[in-house]
């Protein structure tokens, strides 16, 4: 099995019917993955961001009837937590995985990001613009930036802003046939290209 890359198997947990089978594949299947790309990139970041990274691997511990329908390992500062601060995440849902920086809801960061960016707002049309947006990270849906007008993006970032529920992540998509997944070193070395453009709006 691969240390690190996901694959088709690794996408199909989320089919699986019922929070304690789905729990027991995902455990099984991908935790170790995260744990292993945890691991990696919490140096890799800290050397990036010249800041201490710590890993954080979704647990779903809350979780009593409902299974969960994506899985991920964030990056932040702070060892205890990451949601109350800007960070890296690596995911997947069951279509596709992910490599984004940004700000969720709980982040009381969230305006000083929005001014942030918003002052800075080429750096978004600098990166490749396949690159995809998501304003919701609960949920699957991304928008390609190519497909965004400088109007949507603004529209986008005064939402993180002024919106106790506004969020702003931003990074690449991987379909499960994606070339990246051809090897552990290929993956590894993708997500390190993604997170070097990313680190710009850090």
């Amino acid at each position: 099995m691969p240390d690190y890359h996901f694959t088709e198997k690794d996408f199909k947990v989320f089919n699986i019917e019922g929070l304690e089978p789905r729990m027991e594949a995902l455990i099984e299947n991908i935790r170790p993955k995260l744990e292993n790309l945890g691991s990696h990139f919490s140096e890799y970041l800290t050397e990036l961001t010249g800041e201490e990274q710590f890993a954080h691997v979704a647990k779903h511990a809350r979780r009593k009837v409902n299974p969960p329908d994506d899985t991920w390992v964030s990056f932040s500062t702070n060892p205890r937590g990451y949601k109350m601060m800007p960070h890296f995440q690596i995911g997947l849902f069951g279509d596709h995985a992910f490599c984004m920086y940004g700000v969720i809801y709980e982040s009381p960061d969230k305006k000083a990001a929005a001014d942030k960016w918003l002052d800075d707002f080429e750096v978004f049309r600098d990166f490749p613009q396949s690159y995809q947006v998501s304003l919701d990270h609960m949920k699957p849906e991304k928008t390609a930036l190519s497909e965004m007008s400088d109007e949507d993006l603004e529209s986008g970032l005064l939402r993180l802003k002024n919106v106790k529920k506004g969020e702003f992540l931003v990074g690449k998509v991987y379909r499960p046939d994606d070339e990246a997944f051809g090897s552990d070193e290929t993956f590894i070395k993708d997500l390190e290209a993604v997170m070097d453009k990313l680190v710009r709006i850090y």
